[in-house]
């Protein structure tokens, strides 16, 4: 390159796709959810992980969210539906706070800013659904940090360095 040329543009990434699901039809409609594939729900914000299967307007998945761990504050273009099974998920959606437990159901609108966390005391286990207008991934409402939300004491440990 000579010096008239500038500097050398960098390379940069593209950021990883969402995972997809596995896809109902064609001689698939019975699902084991509990071993059809596992996917992160949101890396970036949320610890919840899980099987997902795709149709063909919709995703379903079974999302496990360990004890004291959550998902940050985020959103998605796509509304979402999640059906608590196990354990209790304390929620915020647009400002309104509320505790899920089993049995319960829980909206997040398109495009709602809304968090989620399983209580201290066990693990959180849940169904989820969500249009296919979007992914599985939202995107965290502040950037300016990743990584997962977490109660006191839940923190991952840091290596020493």
């Amino acid at each position: 390159m000579s010096p008239n040329e500038g500097p050398a543009k960098m390379a940069t990434a593209a950021p990883p796709a969402p995972p997809r699901g596995v896809k109902a039809g064609a001689g698939k409609y019975v699902f084991e959810l509990a071993r059809v594939n596992r996917v992160e729900a949101g890396p970036d914000y949320s610890t919840a992980a899980g099987s997902l299967v795709e149709g063909e307007r919709f995703m379903m998945g079974l999302m496990r969210m360990p004890k004291g761990t959550g998902a940050r504050a985020h959103s998605h273009p796509n509304e979402q539906w999640v059906y608590v099974i196990e354990g209790t998920l304390l929620v915020e959606v647009d400002g309104h706070k509320a505790e899920a437990k089993p049995g319960s159901l829980v909206y997040f609108p398109p495009n709602s800013v809304h968090s989620s966390m399983a209580t201290p005391d066990r693990d959180a286990v849940f169904l989820t659904g969500k249009d296919l207008s979007h992914g599985i991934w939202g995107t965290a409402v502040d950037q300016s940090t990743t990584g997962p939300r977490y109660a006191p004491g839940f923190e991952p440990a840091r290596n020493p360095t």
